[in-house]
C-alpha cells in the first residue's frame, strides 16, 4: 500500500471510532438511565484515550511526509489530517481523557440542576470544566490567545477580534429594528392545547418534507435539541411543550438542517475527514436557513397552517397570514433556542462576551449568574426570573463547548449570503414553498454546498456556493425587509 492509502485506511478506523463515541453521547442525552452517569463518564474517558492515541500516532507524521495527493479531495484530506494531528499532539492524553470524563458527568449534573433550578449544585463541576478547557486552550495556543485556540476547533482560522468587529457592525441595525418593531402593534400568539403525539407526528411529516432520510436517521426527545452523527447514521432530537407547538416543530426543522447537510455529503467521503460538515458556522448556516429563511417564510407558513389545522383543528389565529405573523412574532424572551430572528444574535453576543471573559480569567464561575442577569436586563429589558431561563438554559458550557456560541451568528451571516444567492437562482421559490415543496431549495443547497463536505475551508465553502464575498449586509437586509412587511413598518 502507498503511504496515502495506509494513512486513509487508518483514518477511516479513527473516524468510525469517533462515531461510536458520538453515539454514546446521543444515548446519554436521550435514553441512558440517570444512574449510569458516572459510569458513562468513565466509558467516555476510556474511548477518548484510545482516540487520542490514534490521533497522535507517530506513523501519521511519517505517512503525511511521504503521501502524495493526486486529486483535490486527497489534497484536502491530507490538509485536514495534518491539522488534526498537529492539534492533537499539543494536548496531553491525560487531559483529553479527563475532559471527556468530566464533561460527560457535567452534562448529567446540568440536566438535574436545570430541572430543579438549582444553580449552586452545578457550579462546582462547571468550575472543573472551565479549568480543564483553559488548560487545553493553553496547550493549543502555545502562547497565543486562549479563546482563539478554542474557537479554532469549531470555526477553523476564525478569530475572536474579527467576530467582535462583526458583532459591532451588526448590533446598531439589529437594535434599531428591534426598537421599531417594539412600537408596532404586537403579533398574535398561538395558544391552545397541542397533544404530544400529534406534535411528534407533525414533526416527522415536516422532517420528511425537508428531505430527512429516516432510513438513515431517527427523531428522539431530549432536554436540549441536537443532531448527532454523520454518513449513514444521523440522528436528531426535539422537545415538546403541549402548550407551545412551534418550539417542537421549528427545533425539528433546525436539526434537520444539520442532519440534511450530513446526509447529503457525497457517499464517497463517508467515514473520512471530508465526510462531515466543514465547520460549525457552515453547519449552522444550514440549520438556520432551513429553520428561518425557508421554514419561517410566510410562503411556507401558508402550507404549515393547513397541516396544523388538519392535526389540531381550528387554531387561535385566523388564517395563514396571521399564522405567519405568530410564527415570526418578535418578543424579548429568555430562551435562545426559542428566540425570534431579530433577537437571536443578541443572545449570541451575550454568551460570546461572557465566555471570552471566563476563558481569559476575567470572570469567575461564581460571578457568572450575576454577569448574565445584568447583561440580559441591559440588552433585553427583562429581568431573568430563574436560572433555567438564564445561565442554566444551554448545554454548551456544561459539556465544555467554549468557542462554539459565535458560530451560531456566523451561521446566520452565512445563511443570509446563501439565501440571497438562492433567491437569485430560484425566482419561483415562494410559490414552491407555499405548496410545502422544499425540494428545489434543498437541491440548490445540496449541489452548491452540502455534497462537498469538508472539501474546502469554511469561508471558501460559502463563497463557492454563493459566488460572492461574505458580509453581514444580506442577513440584515433580509431581516429588515421580512419583519418590515410582517409588521407593516
Amino acid at each position: 500500500m502507498s503511504a496515502l492509502s495506509e494513512l486513509l485506511a487508518f483514518q477511516r478506523e479513527t473516524e468510525a471510532l469517533a462515531q461510536v463515541m458520538g453515539r454514546l453521547g446521543w444515548d446519554q442525552e436521550t435514553v441512558m438511565p440517570r444512574g449510569a452517569a458516572e459510569q458513562r463518564g468513565e466509558e467516555m474517558a476510556a474511548l477518548e484515550s484510545v482516540l487520542h492515541a490514534r490521533r497522535t500516532d507517530p506513523r501519521i507524521g511519517d505517512w503525511l511526509a511521504a503521501a502524495e495527493a493526486g486529486t483535490e479531495a486527497e489534497a484536502a484530506q491530507l490538509r485536514l489530517i495534518a491539522r488534526s494531528y498537529d492539534k492533537a499532539r499539543r494536548v496531553p492524553s491525560r487531559l483529553a481523557a479527563e475532559l471527556a470524563r468530566v464533561t460527560s458527568v457535567s452534562q448529567g449534573k446540568w440536566a438535574a440542576a436545570r430541572a430543579a433550578d438549582d444553580l449552586a449544585a452545578f457550579l462546582p463541576v462547571l468550575s472543573e470544566v472551565v479549568a480543564l478547557r483553559r488548560e487545553e486552550a493553553a496547550a493549543l495556543a502555545e502562547g497565543g490567545d486562549l479563546y482563539d485556540a478554542l474557537l479554532d476547533g469549531y470555526e477553523p482560522e476564525a478569530q475572536a477580534a474579527d467576530i467582535a468587529a462583526l458583532f459591532d457592525r451588526m448590533r446598531p441595525r439589529l437594535v434599531a429594528l428591534r426598537a421599531s418593531l417594539a412600537e408596532a402593534p404586537p403579533a398574535p400568539v398561538l395558544t391552545g392545547h397541542f397533544p404530544k403525539a400529534q406534535q411528534l407526528a407533525l414533526s416527522h411529516e415536516i422532517a420528511a418534507a425537508f428531505g430527512y432520510d429516516f432510513a438513515r436517521g431517527r427523531i428522539d426527545e431530549a432536554v436540549h435539541p441536537f443532531s448527532s452523527g454523520s454518513f449513514n447514521d444521523v440522528r436528531i432530537t426535539t422537545r415538546v411543550d403541549e402548550g407551545e407547538p412551534l418550539g417542537c416543530l421549528y427545533s425539528t426543522i433546525h436539526e434537520v438542517g444539520h442532519a440534511g447537510y450530513e446526509q447529503t455529503i457525497a457517499q464517497g467521503y463517508g467515514l473520512s475527514v471530508l465526510g462531515q460538515g466543514v465547520s460549525m458556522g457552515v453547519h449552522e448556516s444550514q440549520s438556520r436557513i432551513y429553520e428561518n429563511q425557508l421554514g419561517r417564510s410566510p410562503a411556507f407558513c401558508h402550507w404549515l397552517y393547513g397541516r396544523m389545522v388538519d392535526r389540531f383543528g381550528a387554531l387561535s389565529v385566523n388564517g395563514p397570514e396571521e399564522f405567519a405573523r405568530a410564527v415570526n412574532r418578535v418578543a424579548s424572551g429568555y430562551i435562545r433556542t426559542e428566540a425570534d430572528e431579530v433577537h437571536y444574535n443578541l443572545h449570541i453576543m451575550l454568551r460570546f462576551d461572557l465566555e471570552r471573559a471566563l476563558v481569559a480569567g476575567d470572570l469567575t464561575v461564581n460571578d457568572l449568574e450575576a454577569a448574565w442577569n445584568d447583561r440580559f436586563l441591559a440588552d433585553f429589558g427583562v429581568a431573568v426570573d430563574r436560572p433555567r431561563n438564564g445561565v442554566l438554559q444551554d448545554v454548551h458550557w456544561p459539556v465544555g463547548l467554549f468557542g462554539y456560541f459565535p458560530t451560531y451568528s456566523l451561521g446566520n451571516v452565512y445563511a443570509g449570503c446563501l439565501h440571497a444567492a438562492m433567491r437569485d437562482a430560484l425566482p419561483g421559490l415562494d410559490d414552491q414553498l407555499s405548496r410545502g415543496d422544499v425540494a428545489p431549495a434543498l437541491g440548490w443547497l445540496g449541489e452548491r454546498l452540502q455534497r462537498h463536505g469538508g472539501l474546502r475551508k469554511p469561508r471558501a465553502t460559502i463563497e463557492h456556493a454563493t459566488g460572492a464575498e461574505i458580509g453581514e449586509e444580506p442577513l440584515l437586509d433580509y431581516l429588515e425587509a421580512k419583519f418590515g412587511a410582517l409588521y407593516g413598518l
